[in-house]
């Protein structure tokens, strides 16, 4: 249902406003383009009004706790939005809340990018059940929401990253819980090898910025490149959630490449999302 909605919503063919004089309060302690931006064009689109709050004017748990700011603020609007370090701050939110509490990203899952990623990979191939995902690099937040919504969608997931970047049991169960076991390995050329679609991202997160330098070299042999692509199937799709740090995860250029649907992905955050706000304003 949501991916049909993402795409009406792509297509220009649903116009209703169900956010109409509701306000969304979007709670950011990371900085983003992406994440921002869509929501705020989504929120505004589906009739409502969106409220930015970055660290500096909310400082959960350091100006006032978490439970006092969802207190609060469920006050006022329809919906939270939140972008935070902590995945524990959104369940705290979460549960002291009694509007919905969208994770706009946390350090644990990016569900929103996970739903603009299928909605891509399904406009490109005709369909998802089979397809086969390639993850290579860091798992990371990306990687974990990517596997799951694979998994759940029929897909094949594989993922390849260093020694000591890996999922760990926990996530994998999760994965396999919703469908097909992951593929896991340290080998960026078996991951890809019959994959449909190749996907990376930044080895080093917002918060890692001291590990740098550690993971330039532990992440050497990972990057998606015309050697690695000429692995995988013919045709398979290039996707980044972006931002990218050219000359690490991707060579300059890669982007622009014409198996990348990278910017078409980022354009869908827009469009998935609202559908979630679509879904979430109707419970109300």
């Amino acid at each position: 249902m949501l991916l049909d909605w993402s795409d009406a919503y792509r297509a220009g063919q649903s116009s209703g406003r169900p956010l109409e004089g509701r306000s969304v309060a979007m709670l950011f302690e990371k900085p983003s383009l992406r994440t921002k931006v869509s929501f705020d064009v989504g929120v505004s689109e589906l009739g409502g009004h969106a409220i930015y709050l970055g660290k500096g004017e909310v400082d959960m748990d350091s100006r006032e706790p978490v439970e006092d700011v969802a207190a609060v603020l469920e006050q006022w609007v329809a919906l939270i939005v939140a972008r935070v370090y902590s995945h524990r701050s959104l369940e705290r939110l979460a549960a002291r809340a009694s509007v919905p509490v969208v994770n706009a990203l946390s350090d644990v899952e990016h569900p929103c990018q996970a739903l603009a990623d299928l909605q891509t990979v399904r406009s490109k191939l005709g369909h998802l059940d089979g397809v086969k995902i390639a993850y290579v690099g860091d798992a990371n937040n990306c990687a974990l929401s990517l596997g799951l919504a694979c998994a759940a969608t029929g897909g094949r997931f594989a993922i390849a990253s260093p020694e000591g970047y890996a999922f760990k049991g926990g996530e994998l169960a999760a994965i396999a819980a919703r469908g097909e076991t992951p593929q896991v390995t340290d080998d960026p050329r078996e991951a890809v090898d019959g994959a449909d679609v190749i996907y990376t991202d930044a080895w080093t997160s917002m918060g890692q910025e001291a590990e740098s330098a550690k993971r330039k070299v532990d992440f050497q042999g990972f990057q998606v490149n015309e050697e690695l692509l000429a692995g995988a199937n013919a045709g398979a799709l290039v996707m980044h959630p972006m931002p990218v740090h050219y000359g690490e995860e991707m060579p300059s250029g890669m982007l622009d490449h014409p198996q990348s649907v990278a910017y078409l992905q980022a354009g869908n955050r827009l469009h998935a999302q609202k559908a979630v706000l679509r879904l979430l304003a109707a419970g109300k």
